[in-house]
């Protein structure tokens, strides 16, 4: 069976136009392929997210990181960090590990590979190259209204309706 396929479009202009601002990495440089640290195999360790000039309005933050060149008419979540107070603009490396190392009340919901937290890159072997968004959704609410057992896409619908405005930074990755 071959992997063969079209490149999946950018999935964000594809979304209910928002705000932007900006998101900074000192582990990510936009549309460069992922360090080690990124890796599912090699390091499994979110990367460090900064983030400045979020809209007025702005009561919490979700983070993700989405795969959407996965073998999958759904893409891959990675990295799904639900309700991270407004006064935060910053998560350290590994902040994906688990719940604890998130600031406040934030708290994970499954990524696609099962867990609750951070799942690095890990595309087919001989696939093409994948793209990892790095978004930093601005929630104009304190909190996204989902508890744990969201699913990625129940985050997402929710973000629909209540993101202010996203920043995004997004890496590559070829097995």
């Amino acid at each position: 069976m071959s992997l063969d396929r079209s490149i999946t479009p950018d999935p964000y202009p594809l979304l209910p136009p928002t705000a932007s601002f900006e998101v900074t990495s000192t582990d990510v440089t936009d549309g460069q392929p992922l360090g080690d640290g990124q890796v599912n195999e090699a390091g499994d360790t979110s990367p460090q997210l900064s983030w400045t000039g979020a809209p007025e309005g702005t009561k919490s933050y979700v983070v993700t990181c989405f795969d959407p060149d996965a073998p999958t008419v759904s893409g891959f979540w990675h990295w799904v960090a639900v309700d991270i107070p407004a006064d935060v603009t910053e998560l350290a490396t590994g902040a994906g590990a688990s719940d604890d190392m998130l600031p406040g009340n934030a708290f994970h919901v499954r990524n696609d590979g099962g867990g609750a937290g951070f799942m690095g890159a890990a595309p087919p072997a001989g696939d093409q190259v994948h793209r990892y968004f790095f978004v930093v959704h601005a929630v104009g609410e304190e909190t996204l209204g989902v508890d744990s057992s969201a699913s990625p896409a129940v985050v997402g619908f929710n973000l629909a309706f209540k993101t202010l405005g996203r920043a995004i930074i997004h890496g590559t990755y070829a097995h």
